[in-house]
């Protein structure tokens, strides 16, 4: 039996590939005091690692696609740090209009959330490839609530081959966002808790740095 025959009901990746495409767009709404280099440098790059990434996936070369998936996230967050840190700097000097702002502040917030959504669901017990191996999901770098259920509770609920897919990854970093917490998917890993606490920082001082303008323009 090859190894596609043995991957069942292997995970989409279309979703990551669509919030891939959203963090591009959002970057290029912000204006020009958030963001490096020419205005086509950020997509063009990003797009650059992609399609290998996509290619390397439907080829079966799923070391290759790890690799160029990780260049992916790192390219993105890299982008996203940078932005904020303008977006500090553009604060004291009242480099934006109120409007300009309140848009800039929620595509950085969103693009936190895309972000880090994808770091999970790249990371978490071993990628989407390992975890495409598997009938189920029952170890890994987050404590899924599906994981705690008996054999027969997920027999009953039809969920006896489940297993997370990007959906979960990002209902996870959303709620990280807004609440600052995992809320009902506790963390396991190390790395997974400094990924979270350096995106509920990111997000925390997104929305602090919003509302200290707004405060100050009224």
């Amino acid at each position: 039996m090859d190894e596609a025959a043995e991957q069942l009901d292997a995970e989409p990746r279309w979703p990551a590939f669509i919030a891939i495409i959203a963090i591009g767009g959002l970057y290029t709404a912000l204006p020009d005091t958030l963001t490096f280099g020419p205005r086509w440098l950020f997509p063009s790059v990003v797009s650059a690692l992609l399609v290998p990434t996509i290619v390397s996936h439907h080829t079966g070369r799923h070391q290759l696609n790890s690799i160029f998936g990780f260049a992916v996230d790192a390219v993105l967050t890299l982008g996203l740090i940078i932005s904020v840190i303008l977006l500090v700097g553009a604060l004291p000097a009242h480099k934006e209009a109120p409007q300009e702002l309140l848009v800039s502040a929620a595509s950085l917030w969103i693009t936190n959330i895309l972000v880090f959504a994808l770091w999970y669901w790249r990371l978490d017990a071993g990628g989407p490839h390992q975890r495409d191996k598997k009938a189920g999901h029952t170890n890994g770098d987050f404590l899924f609530p599906q994981m705690t259920m008996s054999e027969q509770a997920l027999k009953e609920a039809d969920l006896l081959d489940w297993s997370p897919n990007f959906i979960d990854y990002l209902f996870l970093a959303f709620n990280t966002s807004t609440a600052f917490s995992p809320t009902d998917v506790p963390v396991l890993a190390r790395w997974a808790k400094v990924l979270m606490m350096v995106q509920s920082l990111l997000s925390l001082l997104i929305i602090a740095l919003l509302a200290a303008r707004a405060v100050n323009i009224l």
